[in-house]
């Protein structure tokens, strides 16, 4: 098996399992408890919080543990709401983040609160003035994502952080796919609420976590007990917290030459597909994106097929977000970008470990020119463009030619 797809989930590393099995035998108490079996729980989740406090430039007691990204982002954004509501209705997001933060703005906007959701350029950045002139008097909340988990993009954090400082307004960001990959300092990017996620950096799934910067007032999300400072009700899950903190001190000392081995193989990976399959685009920025992220369009074909006869190869990959890719409907971020919906379903999203090698990413080049040329062989529409091209036509392009894209292989001008 090639596993390449690591912006869905990532294996959980071998420290982190052995971190995590004493408190599932030995030390299995309730921190709640006053006895000593409960007490060293207790004190396994605050180092747990230092770490990863520690990790984000933030403060022990800023960091809120919860079931995991999805529920960081709809805590930031519901609490935030309700507890600023009475200074404004009106919140920022983008047109690309995760359904996590787009669906619970959606259910905000049902319970009379007003989303602007800003346009990004083709490669999926955020254009500041764009997001400057959104700004109302009542806007309460900005949400940008800090790197989008389809195309990899890395967006402006630092420059957005400033935009909502000056101006007052709170600043949150889905740090999912980012906390662990890249440096991230809350205190220097002026970052108020930041959600993340354990089993993307190597850790178990179901556990996550939600800064809050002091002084905030944002309630509890979840109501019972007193856990969490009264903020998060429900017994700790502390297993997951420790294995939490220990992938991020794995992710933490190893983050350079783990990201400068990913680079290396992403640019490689990327240099292969543009030099020997034609008709495919890359998706996202070629520079600003996350280390191991490589998202291509494929014309002619359909991403579902693709996935389908690389998993018959032992390939594991993904036409978009794992939280999606059950869905029929081409991917919201890449109609964003500007493709049109046949080439966003034509789309294969492949997310690398610093465990890939480059033999496996040869084999996976080879299977990818097989497979896509045979998937075209089948397709009508490449047997037409095939014909106009041989008989000297210029075949019809549509709204990528307008725009000026270019796919590899075939290059056509604004002027078309």
């Amino acid at each position: 098996m090639i596993y390449l797809d690591n912006a869905a989930t990532t294996k959980t590393a071998p420290e982190v399992v052995e971190a995590m099995l004493p408190y599932f035998t030995e030390m299995y108490g309730n921190p709640s408890a006053i006895y000593s079996l409960g007490s060293a729980g207790k004190k396994a989740i605050n180092e747990a919080r230092r770490t990863i406090a520690s990790a984000l430039g933030a403060k022990q007691e800023e960091i809120y543990f919860t079931a995991g990204g999805t529920e960081a982002d709809n805590w930031a954004i519901k609490a935030a709401a309700e507890s600023y509501g009475n200074r404004g209705k009106h919140i920022i997001t983008t047109k690309i983040e995760h359904h996590a933060v787009l669906h619970t703005c959606s259910y905000l906007e049902k319970r009379g609160f007003e989303v602007t959701y800003l346009d990004v350029d083709n490669e999926g950045i955020v254009d500041l003035e764009a997001l400057k002139a959104a700004i109302r008097p009542d806007t309460i909340l900005i949400s940008v994502m800090f790197a989008n988990n389809e195309i990899g993009t890395i967006e402006p954090v630092r420059e957005i952080g400033a935009i909502a400082g000056e101006r007052g307004i709170l600043f949150h960001t889905d740090a999912v796919q980012a906390f662990g990959q890249i440096p991230i300092d809350v205190e220097e990017m002026n970052i108020d609420l930041l959600s993340a996620s354990a089993h993307k950096l190597n850790g178990p799934k179901g556990i996550g976590m939600l800064y809050i910067r002091s002084g905030l007032k944002i309630r509890s999300f979840v109501h019972g007990g007193a856990q969490e400072r009264n903020r998060r009700a429900g017994t700790e899950n502390v297993p997951g917290i420790v294995g939490f903190a220990a992938a991020v001190r794995r992710a933490v000392s190893i983050m350079d030459e783990k990201g400068r081995k990913e680079r290396g193989l992403r640019d490689y990976l990327i240099g292969r597909i543009e030099a020997e399959i034609p008709y495919c685009c890359l998706n996202g920025h070629r520079e600003k994106r996350l280390p191991g992220n490589v998202n291509f369009s494929f014309r002619f074909i359909e991403g579902e097929s693709l996935l389908i006869m690389l998993d018959m190869k032992g390939v594991c990959a993904s036409s978009g977000s794992a939280c999606t890719s059950g869905a029929l409907d081409p991917s919201h971020v890449l109609l964003a970008i500007g493709l049109k919906h046949e080439e966003a379903h034509g789309s294969l999203r492949m997310t690398l470990s610093e465990e890939n090698t480059k033999e496996e990413l040869d084999a996976v080049v080879g299977y990818l020119k097989e497979i896509v040329q045979k998937l075209r062989d089948m397709s009508p529409l490449y047997e037409d463009f095939m014909k106009a091209q041989k008989d000297g036509r210029r075949p019809a392009m549509g709204e990528e030619a307008e725009q000026g894209r270019n796919l590899q292989g075939d290059i056509y001008s604004r002027e078309q």
